[in-house]
């Protein structure tokens, strides 16, 4: 049967199976938000500046974008079930050299290892479901799924502060290490028992650049790719470029802790559960255009509010907005992702995440140039307004396009 139009039931799909990509998706996020409250202990640690310590994050996230190129055709060609889990294998490998780096350049090595291996992750996940999931019911699927990838974004940044207070910054890489190696050993046992339709292993010919290269020219020929590709890696730009500074922020600026900081920064997490658990009444109530528009408002009031607050308590509420604000736009530009090029699904996905964190980095990598000239709180405003030009714009431009599908449908 052929993936890229899901008809078959998915009641056949084992229930744990998208519970465990939910778990590699923890463990993925863990892994990239781990440093965020980490910055000035690595800083300390290695004699370095804050901004030069932020390359740990970029590293990260380039390596992360430009191996979607990569997994994107393999999934498709493999099976992407089976390609997550041996590259969950990978990660553990990865995170065990990031605990054993001696050095701050060897750091910085290992973490675009990392950011290489769980690159297959998330976006091959999102597409599976995609391949087993009917449109109709798959944005609040992948919302549940999504579950994982938040609650690990959260669980990073707090476990990063309390590092950074109290234990070596080399223990939670072990940690991660050891999540992944399970994950791994659970994928790969769920991966035999899935049912013929969701293996979406496909027989490719010619070479595998040239095949490479044609898949993403597809994708990017058509308009609508192009809009949500754009729009994405401006997100990540923006909001992440500010949010890997918050931690940061609030430290140096209000003078908390890194561990306080690290548990006020995972509010974010817990407003993103929130939308996760009431998606399909959001989907229903505000519709794409509203989830975009209303998202990008929200994360600009919160992330404007952090980074002018007169004080940290303001973090409590703003955080925990700014997680529910970002993943009400995020998995609007999701689920237009999985259905923007459908016959090259497993390629419009990875090139999406591949937009996604290419933003991340240039981001991050711009906030850290700049932070030591204009501070911390310049960086979150400018992040707050550059993500809800990017929203606005997007849901002007879905009004548009669905008017237009309404039109030619009369």
């Amino acid at each position: 049967m052929n993936s890229r139009s899901p008809d078959a039931s998915s009641d056949s799909i084992p229930s744990t199976a998208i519970l465990a990509l939910s778990l590699a998706a923890f463990a993925s996020a863990i892994s990239l938000r781990l440093t965020d409250a980490l910055l000035p202990r690595l800083a300390n640690e290695f004699h370095v500046s804050l901004g030069m310590a932020s390359y740990v994050i970029t590293c990260f996230a380039v390596a992360y974008g430009v191996s979607q190129l990569f997994f994107g055709p393999v999934g498709d060609r493999y099976g992407k079930y089976r390609v997550i889990a041996w590259a969950c294998i990978a990660c553990a490998i990865t995170a065990a050299m990031c605990a054993l780096a001696p050095t701050y350049g060897l750091l910085l090595a290992a973490r675009l290892f990392a950011g290489a291996t769980a690159a297959a992750i998330i976006p091959l996940a999102m597409a599976w479901i995609g391949d087993v999931i009917p449109y109709e019911n798959r944005q609040p699927v992948l919302a549940r799924f999504l579950i994982g990838q938040i609650l690990g974004v959260s669980a990073g940044v707090l476990v990063g502060g309390f590092t950074a207070d109290h234990l070596s910054w080399r223990v939670p890489f072990w940690g991660v290490a050891m999540g992944f190696g399970l994950i791994s050993m659970i994928l790969l046992s769920l991966s035999r028992r899935l049912p013929a339709h969701a293996q979406t292993m496909h027989k490719v010919e010619g070479h595998a650049v040239q095949r490479m290269l044609s898949e993403f020219g597809q994708v990017l020929s058509v308009p609508w790719a192009r809009v949500v590709l754009l729009t994405v890696f401006l997100e990540g730009a923006c909001l992440y470029g500010a949010f890997a500074f918050i931690a940061s922020h609030l430290h140096h600026v209000h003078g908390i802790s890194l561990s306080k900081a690290g548990s006020l920064v995972m509010l974010f997490g817990f407003g993103g559960f929130l939308f996760a658990t009431t998606a399909a009444v959001l989907v229903k109530r505000l519709g794409e255009v509203g989830l975009a528009r209303w998202g990008g408002v929200l994360v600009c009031t919160s992330f404007a509010t952090v980074g002018l607050a007169p004080a940290w308590q303001w973090a409590i509420p703003a955080c925990f907005i700014a997680g529910l604000g970002f993943y009400m736009l995020h998995n609007t530009l999701q689920i237009n992702a999985t259905q923007m090029a459908p016959e090259r699904r497993g390629a419009a996905v990875s090139a999406f995440a591949s937009c996604f964190f290419l933003g991340q980095s240039a981001g991050v990598a711009a906030a850290g140039l700049t932070v030591e000239h204009v501070g911390t709180s310049m960086i979150l405003v400018f992040g707050a307004f550059g993500v809800l030009a990017a929203a606005l714009n997007f849901s002007r431009l879905r009004q548009q396009a669905l008017r237009q599908t309404v039109q030619e449908q009369l």
